[in-house]
């Protein structure tokens, strides 16, 4: 018994190993709803970076958002969301024309365009029920987004 059950474990133990390696796993493929919640805070951190005009720190934000609106179109390209994405791209033009040139009302005006493209996709999208808007309060707080020197960190 004993024999026959580490020869048994001697055949099916590598056999279980040997297709598990050879099968990598299927690789992640983010939900639209996953982007867009990305999008959404990302949303909210642009508008209080260019409120406080840290026009690096907007651009930094614009580009995720745009990041992630090329990665619905790469993995759900088929999709009516994805095609529906194009809406926004005069709307970012404008929020990046704002930053760009440093100006804080072509940044306002170009941000409020932003929200209601996105809202106006949702409508086309049949998800009107999700509504954006201009934050209020910061998404996080754990993040200044005055524009500030680095500071030294220390360690006492």
């Amino acid at each position: 018994m004993k024999r026959s059950a580490a020869l048994l474990s001697a055949i099916i133990l590598p056999a279980i190993f040997f297709l598990a390696c050879s099968h990598p796993a299927t690789p992640y493929k983010p939900g639209v709803g996953e982007l867009m919640s990305s999008i959404q805070l990302h949303h909210a951190k642009l508008w209080f970076a260019g409120e406080n005009q840290n026009w690096l720190l907007a651009a930094y934000n614009q580009s995720l958002i745009q990041n992630a609106f090329k990665r619905i179109q790469l993995y759900h390209g088929d999709t009516y969301e994805a095609k529906a994405a194009y809406m926004i791209d005069p709307a970012m033009d404008s929020v990046r024309n704002g930053i760009a040139h440093r100006d804080r009302l072509a940044f306002e005006s170009g941000f409020r365009f932003l929200t209601t493209s996105c809202n106006n996709c949702h409508v086309v999208t049949n998800h009107a029920f999700n509504v954006i808007t201009i934050p209020v309060n910061p998404p996080i707080g754990n993040q200044d987004f005055r524009l500030a020197a680095p500071q030294q960190l220390t360690n006492n």
